[in-house]
Order: structure tokens, then sequence, then C-alpha cells
């Protein structure tokens, strides 16, 4: 009797164990179906669809002289622009679209008027969400300007350029990685073509007699983008392009544009730009703008 009752307890034991070890596993498993829960109530509340920001300003100099003993020319100088982008942000798919517009003139006393700012930048960049960090892309920009530019050799005015003469561009596959929010870098495999009509000294190939309208280059991209909040009212982009024809790879074309801008109050705003460019097709030498500006901006969308 006394060896059944010791047997009957044993058992109790065992059995109460074991349903607590059984305890434990549930509220572990619990808990995991409580946060894989709560994962898709957030991805299922997450605004998905599209999202357009446009914003437009003008940038103002002037410098009036009367009488002034120590010399100097009257100027006046403005440049309009308009920067926007819509962007489609999905489950499987980010669809990025940003577009840039800017034109400048400047009148320095009895010179007549002169464009200081040209341009018309368009950007098409699909990411298709596989990894966390790394993702397949596919890109396509083009550049151009709006109209003619001058040259001014010996005080005489001599056109360079004009719309879509040249215009630069580029389709491109390969791999996007986001390390951190603000930085988004890629690398792929691209295709470059150089578009004039008029001025073909953008697109020709001294080496042959024909003269090439469109060049056609394939070749490795890599664009960087950085945008930093490092200030409470200020911010630096940062977008970096680099293409290596395969023909010619030691030939990188670099562009580099770089803006800090501040804004003082919800619609004045100061920014400093700095844009290089090489590309030994066009100079040997490395092309460098620079902007200081104070001037008005307002937000669309």
């Amino acid at each position: 009797m006394l060896r059944q009752l010791f047997f009957l307890l044993l058992c109790a034991i065992s059995t109460t164990g074991f349903a607590q070890e059984l305890t434990k596993d549930d509220i572990e498993r619990e808990k995991g179906l409580r946060e894989r829960a709560a994962k898709l109530q957030q991805d299922s509340a997450r605004a998905y669809g599209w999202n357009h920001k446009i914003v437009t300003g003008v940038n103002l100099t002037q410098v009036s002289y009367k009488d002034w003993a120590q010399g100097g020319q009257s100027s006046l100088a403005y440049t309009l622009w308009l920067n926007g982008s819509s962007i489609q942000d999905m489950e499987m798919t980010n669809w990025s679209n940003s577009y840039k517009f800017a034109f400048g003139q400047a009148r320095l006393s009895d010179q007549g008027l002169r464009k200081t700012d040209d341009e018309i930048f368009l950007e098409s960049f699909l990411i298709y969400k596989l990894w966390t960090y790394i993702n397949p892309y596919a890109a396509l920009t083009v550049r151009t300007q709006f109209a003619k530019g001058f040259e001014y050799p010996g005080g005489r005015d001599s056109t360079v350029s004009q719309f879509f003469d040249p215009a630069y561009i580029t389709q491109s596959v390969g791999a996007a990685y986001k390390p951190i929010p603000g930085v988004v870098t890629r690398l792929g495999f691209a295709v470059r073509e150089v578009v004039t009509s008029k001025f073909n000294g953008y697109s020709d190939d001294p080496a042959t007699a024909r003269i090439e309208k469109i060049k056609v280059n394939g070749g490795m991209e890599s664009v960087t983008n950085v945008e930093w909040d490092f200030a409470e009212n200020m911010q630096f982009k940062s977008t970096l392009e680099l293409f290596a024809p395969f023909k010619t790879f030691n030939e990188v074309v670099v562009r580099s544009d770089n803006t800090i801008s501040a804004k003082v109050n919800e619609y004045i705003n100061v920014g400093l730009n700095v844009l290089l460019v090489n590309d030994v097709t066009v100079s040997r030498r490395t092309q460098i703008k620079q902007v200081l500006a104070i001037g008005f901006s307002y937000t669309l969308l």
C-alpha cells in the first residue's frame, strides 16, 4: 500500500513539473505570436500610396550705385526654381520620381541680360523590396536646359547650347543600399546617351569622319544621395554621380551637387550650393559653380 501511494505521489510531482514546462513554452509561444500580430497590424496601418511634394521660390540679388565715388556697376540677378517629388510606397515596391527646374538671369550695368542658371532634371527610381538594406532597382534620368547658352569671347556672344541640345539620358539597373534613413546609394550597369542637334561637340567622336549627333555609352553607374538635418532649421543635401564607360573606364564622369540650406522663417531661406562637374569629353578641367543666395520659397504641396 505504501509503495502504491509513493508511486502515485511521484507521478503527481512529475505531472506538475511537466505542466509547468508546458506553461512556460506556451507563454513564450504566445509572446511570439503577439509580437508577429503587432508587426502585421503595424504594417497594415502603414500609409501606402502616393506622396507628393512641390516647393517653388525665387532668389534675388540687387546692387545699385548713384554718384558712387569708389566706382562699381549696378546689377540685378534672379533665379526662379521649382523642386518636387512624387513617391509611391507600396508593400513590395518604392517608386520615387523627382524633378528639378531652375532658370536665372543677371543684368550687369549696360551689358544686358545674361543667363546665370538653367537646368531641367527628371529622375524615376524604382526599388523592389526583397531585403532590409539591399534591393534591386531600375532608374531613368534626363538632364537638359530651357534656353540657349552663351559664351562671351571678346565681349561677343556665341551660342554653345540650347534646349535638349545637349540632353543627357541615363538608364540603369543594379542594387540599391540604404544603410540609414537619409542615405541611399546605388551601383549598377548603365547606358548613357548624349543627344544633340546643332551643337554636336558634346556627342561627336573626333576620331571618325562622320558627325555623330547621338553618343551611346555602356558602363557602370554609382549614385549616392544624402539628406541630413543637422540643425532644427538647417539641412545638408548632396548627390554624387559617377559614370565609367566600358570603352574608357579610366575617364570617370563625376558630378557632385552639394547644398546647405537654412530656413529663416516659413517663407525666407538662405542657401549655399557648390556644383562640381568633371567630364573630359566636355572640358579637361573640373567645372565648378558656386551660388550663395537668399530668397523666398513656398510649399505648393
